[in-house]
């Protein structure tokens, strides 16, 4: 399966405003993978459910509305600023112009311009996606092809996002043969931001998304990977693939 963020970019606009993906077997959340089957009937907190209405479901409790799930993820992937997302919260949450000023902190003719700015940054996304669907069209090559791979997809909760996730399929492949044996232990941590970022995404194959870790299981498993787990389990949260609680007690991969 891929990962969530993979589905995520590779869904239709369409299908990530519903939140799910419809095959002839069934239908698969956009947001974290779990699928529901067609012809099946999903018992939910006591009601009965056929496999529309159960990722309809799932996607409510678990994951909220589509616009309040992808407010959620950093700014740097939705490609706003902290301000205009919370400007966004608010918004979506029905607040009007006067209480969004009042508790973001700037004045309503301020709350109004970043309106307009954002009003400018959609009907220039549209304008955008076309291009880059006809561009695509024409030339028979997604963008992200270049001549020495393709560059994949950055994971949907990274801190930062930059060069240093200007990986190819070729980069990850020669990193993780370099950085890991056959067993999938790492020789050395790389230096390099770079070959980090692919060391870090492979070390968390061996986590599951929608479960809460302890520390001592964190550590369980990457000590087995490399003697020096704390500095991977540091990267990890540094990184973005972690989160945990305020007392460190207890971790969750991030979405």
């Amino acid at each position: 399966m891929q990962e969530n963020h993979e589905v995520m970019w590779k869904s239709s606009l369409e299908e990530l405003v519903e939140g799910y993906k419809e095959n002839k077997e069934g239908y698969s959340c956009i947001f974290c993978g779990e699928n529901f089957v067609k012809g099946r009937i999903y018992q939910i907190d006591g009601e009965l459910y056929d496999a529309y209405g159960a990722v309809s479901n799932h996607i409510a409790n678990n994951h909220g509305e589509t616009v309040d799930y992808l407010l959620s993820l950093n700014t740097s992937v939705i490609g706003i600023s902290e301000v205009q997302q919370q400007i966004l919260k608010l918004m979506s949450a029905g607040k009007d112009d006067k209480v969004i000023a009042k508790e973001v902190g700037i004045a309503c003719s301020t709350v109004r311009n970043h309106r307009f700015k954002l009003r400018e940054k959609e009907k220039q996304a549209k304008l955008f996606l076309a291009l880059m669907k006809s561009l695509e069209e024409k030339t028979s090559r997604a963008i992200n092809q270049t001549d020495i791979g393709i560059i994949e997809e950055i994971h949907t909760s990274a801190t930062m996002v930059d060069d240093r996730y200007n990986i190819t399929d070729q980069d990850r492949e020669k990193t993780i043969s370099t950085y890991m044996d056959e067993n999938g232990a790492l020789k050395q941590f790389p230096v390099k931001e770079k070959k980090k970022i692919i060391i870090l995404g492979e070390i968390m194959k061996n986590f599951v998304r929608n479960r809460e870790y302890k520390e001592e299981e964190v550590n369980k498993v990457l000590k087995r990977m490399y003697d020096d787990y704390p500095t991977l389990r540091r990267a990890l949260i540094e990184y973005g693939f972690f989160e945990r609680t305020n007392d460190c007690k207890i971790y969750r991969v991030k979405e």
